[in-house]
């Protein structure tokens, strides 16, 4: 408990994505069984945290202040954005995912800022081979986590104020991609230009992919939700082409990670044994394949549909090793 990482709300994000994508794809058993299953996940995450801030809270606060680990705080707001999509979609519960999107909206406020605030004025900086690392891009996923809920309420409530909500979830949609630019930026020339060895290389990586990945599947909410929209409908030439621009990029990443990974694992014999950062390399192979087949239908580029089909069951067997792996570590802790 001391040591529970931040960033294990990726579990919640990674069940959520593959939950979703499975009712797009009319598998609904399995959609149903993985959401009660994220309830009760997120839930149980919840109260490890705050008994974690009450039993060892300089440990808590530490991780807060630490530019390397605080970033995985934020996996607390896109867990609460999936769950409300997933809520959406699968339950058509309108309210609780209206509450669900409030949270997400403090949260984000809160941590976003205060992260930042805590990083800016830290006393001991390091420098930027210990301090970046694919985790920074939860400060993109995050916002598009919650314009992804926003544009997922708004298609389904009539009490909503349509433009004023198109417009947040545009705007969230377009920082995201800003904020991508400057921390990809860094992340690239750390991977580059600096010493980079196996045990560096730990699976938020994978988040370079998972960001466009999740910004892919709001720009296609943005397309569907802008033929209805007379606000958006004439940005909707540019929401398409930056929404393509999205997939391409995290699609780009997807090769280099796979042979990054086999000279991880394989050349350099790098021990593969179970921790919680394994939860940020499902979310992103998820959510490829569910903004993949998201897009193929928005935009009509059908001929992508068995790409997210592909990726929808790499995601789901990556799910089912990850939480077998989990289990095993839970009751090997038990037994200790």
């Amino acid at each position: 408990m001391a040591h529970l990482s931040p960033a294990y709300f990726t579990l919640v994000m990674g069940t959520g994505v593959i939950s979703i994508s499975a009712g797009l794809l009319h598998v609904m058993l399995l959609a149903k069984i993985l959401l009660w299953l994220n309830v009760l996940f997120y839930a149980v995450l919840w109260l490890l945290n705050f008994w974690r801030l009450y039993r060892y809270a300089p440990e808590f606060l530490a991780d807060f202040s630490a530019i390397l680990k605080g970033s995985g705080f934020l996996t607390m707001v896109a867990a609460t954005a999936v769950l409300g999509s997933q809520l959406i979609l699968l339950e058509n519960d309108l309210v609780l995912a209206t509450i669900l999107l409030g949270m997400a909206t403090l949260l984000y406020l809160t941590l976003n800022y205060g992260l930042l605030a805590r990083f800016v004025t830290h006393p001991r900086k390091p420098g930027l081979a210990e301090g970046i690392s694919g985790g920074w891009l939860l400060h993109i996923i995050a916002p598009q986590s919650i314009a992804v809920l926003i544009l997922l309420l708004d298609a389904r409530c009539a009490f909503l104020p349509r433009a004023e909500f198109d417009f947040i979830a545009l705007s969230l949609w377009l920082l995201g991609g800003m904020l991508y630019i400057w921390v990809m930026t860094l992340i690239f020339y750390r991977m580059i230009f600096m010493d980079f060895i196996p045990e560096h290389l730990h699976s938020s990586y994978w988040s370079n992919m998972g960001a466009m990945a999740i910004s892919t599947l709001a720009g296609s909410l943005l397309v569907l939700n802008g033929e209805s929209a007379p606000y958006l409908q004439p940005l909707l030439p540019f929401i398409k082409g930056f929404t393509l621009f999205y997939w391409a990029g995290g699609s780009w990443w997807i090769p280099l990670l796979l042979i990054l990974g086999f000279w991880r694992y394989v050349i350099r014999k790098f021990p593969l044994r179970y921790d919680a950062s394994y939860w940020a390399m499902v979310f992103p192979v998820g959510m490829y394949g569910l903004a993949t087949l998201h897009m193929a239908r928005s935009m009509h580029l059908i001929f992508l549909d068995p790409l997210g089909r592909v990726f929808f069951f790499l995601a789901l067997t990556a799910w089912s090793l990850t939480f077998l792996a989990m289990l095993y570590s839970i009751l090997q802790g038990f037994r200790k």
